[in-house]
């Protein structure tokens, strides 16, 4: 008997909230705040509606593919972890065979999108997010290295090159500065969770630094990449005329707090001040993006 607000399994419902779930719509989000950042700042204003549209879509359409190969490649690996053993692959509630054509077919919607409504350079760039997340990240450095997230964290920091390139046809510094900034945020977010999740990764064999090298040398390396992090994100100003004291006071207090989550959890590790980073390196990226696209366009 199915409660209100369950969705029946096979239903039409509960189908499209599946392949919904297939495409991580949470990091989705945060992506696509990403890529529409580079695209503002490389506007020099509000970018017109119809190149917001195709960006954003693109980008939507390539996140959700790459989510979706991930959900058909570790099949097996969500079964064995409590954190997505309930995924629509890993319990057989949608083929590995669909999963993969449903991957598979977002990402060639996704090129066609930016190709058509951007440039190649734009529709380029967002394949090979996909191509460094699946290949490089998914399929050989997740299950066979520490240092995964490192390396395999440069696909999430490809969205505001997409955006830079829709907007100009090319590249340039500041859009780099975004990547970077993206970059080197990813392995104290994610080592954060990995502490929080620490026994799911060990039981599953998945190398995660915490597993392999221990907490403590994780809590120091958190705390090394978040200074590292904070001198970019301040130092921003200087790599574009375009920012002002607006992004350098909101980049200062968010880098601040950042390292005090990251110091704290280094005296204390326990799993609430690893979930506390966590949460808050979130934020904190979102904002810091949001306070480049308002100094860098409207004021």
């Amino acid at each position: 008997m199915t409660t209100v607000g369950q969705t029946r399994p096979g239903s039409l419902r509960g189908v499209m909230s599946d392949y919904m779930a297939l495409t991580k719509p949470r990091v989705m989000s945060l992506l696509l705040v990403t890529a529409l950042t580079g695209l503002v700042l490389a506007s020099r204003g509000l970018p017109g509606v119809m190149l917001t549209l195709t960006v954003l879509a693109g980008g939507a359409l390539a996140s959700g593919g790459a989510g979706a190969l991930n959900h058909w490649y570790e099949e097996d690996l969500d079964r064995r972890m409590g954190r997505t053993k309930s995924r629509p692959v890993a319990t057989g509630r949608i083929s590995s065979r669909n999963a993969l054509i449903f991957g598979l077919v977002l990402n060639a919607l996704s090129f066609t999108v930016l190709v058509l409504g951007a440039n190649l350079l734009a529709a380029s760039l967002a394949m090979m997010g996909t191509a460094v997340y699946f290949f490089v990240y998914t399929m050989w450095l997740k299950r066979t290295t520490p240092q995964n997230i490192v390396i395999g964290g440069a696909a999430g920091a490809i969205p505001p090159l997409v955006g830079w390139a829709a907007a100009t046809g090319s590249l340039a510094l500041p859009a780099w500065y975004l990547f970077a900034i993206i970059f080197f945020w990813t392995p104290p977010h994610f080592w954060a969770l990995a502490i929080v999740i620490r026994d799911d990764y060990a039981r599953a064999g998945v190398p995660m630094m915490p597993v392999i090298e221990g907490e403590a040398r994780t809590r120091v390396q958190i705390v090394l990449y978040s200074i590292l992090l904070a001198g970019l994100a301040v130092l921003f100003v200087v790599a574009d005329p375009a920012l002002g004291l607006v992004y350098g006071v909101g980049a200062a207090v968010l880098s601040a707090g950042l390292i005090y989550f990251a110091v704290r959890l280094l005296r204390d590790g326990t799993k609430a001040r690893a979930w506390a980073l966590y949460r808050f390196s979130l934020i904190y990226l979102a904002l810091l993006f949001v306070l480049v696209m308002v100094d860098g366009s409207v004021i």
